[in-house]
């Protein structure tokens, strides 16, 4: 009996390290891809690309309408408002409060600081490249900071993929864990296109922000993995589904 629990011990700690390494691999992968987007950018060879892709979305006629009828733009402000810091926050602030009802008042703290420190990354790596807006179409909403990376998406993607892969890993059911992922992950890639569609960014200071925000986000689950087979933060219950 003894023995048999040792084995199953020590194969859940070899399961968690193996995902904890995958998580860490994935995060390189990621940071790799946003430091070449950025180099590729700085020598200007993003500009061609980039330009067809915004003037591909406007009327040729008239580069102050986007393709579509009006509901469509419309919808894409709906969409890039979820990137905004004031839904961010507010939703930030929601999930807290649930998992502090959940009496997980560890996990509480560490989704706080993760959602924090991607914020204050987004912005450091906005005035190092002090990248200029797009020049090519009107805005379609107002802007006020530097364009690389897309601070809605990255922040998108950090806020929504880190508290749904933390909050995940409070939950049992397989299902739930994929359809809270799935949810983040089509929230994140909406706020990016409506970004791009309102020509406030260029597609590659987006797929900068994506893959900045999604770096984050999964080192943040790698740590909170860790964490929680440790004993850091409350332990993740055994998955069912």
């Amino acid at each position: 009996m003894i023995a048999e629990a040792v084995r199953r011990v020590d194969a859940l700690r070899r399961y968690v390290e193996l995902k904890v390494l995958a998580g860490a691999l994935v995060v390189v992968g990621c940071v790799w891809a946003f430091f070449g987007l950025a180099g590729e950018m700085l020598e200007g060879e993003t500009h061609a690309f980039d330009s067809f892709v915004l003037l591909s979305l406007r009327n040729s006629g008239d580069l102050a309408d986007p393709v579509g009828p009006l509901w469509v733009e419309e919808m894409a402000r709906d969409f890039t408002a979820l990137g905004g810091i004031a839904i961010v926050t507010f939703v930030t602030l929601a999930v807290c409060g649930l998992l502090w009802l959940m009496k997980k008042g560890r996990t509480m703290l560490f989704v706080a600081a993760a959602v924090i420190g991607g914020a204050i990354v987004s912005s450091s790596f906005k005035a190092l490249f002090d990248r200029p807006r797009p020049d090519l179409v009107p805005h379609g909403v107002e802007v006020f900071s530097a364009s690389f990376p897309s601070g809605h998406s990255m922040l998108s993607a950090v806020t929504y993929l880190t508290l749904a892969t933390v909050f995940a890993s409070t939950q049992a059911e397989r299902p739930v864990k994929i359809y809270v992922m799935a949810l983040a992950a089509f929230v994140a890639i909406a706020v990016g296109m409506s970004r791009v569609y309102l020509g406030v960014h260029w597609p590659t200071d987006v797929a900068a922000g994506w893959t900045a925000g999604a770096a984050w986000a999964i080192g943040c689950w790698t740590v909170a993995r860790y964490l929680q087979h440790r004993g850091g933060i409350e332990p993740a219950p055994r998955e069912v589904g």
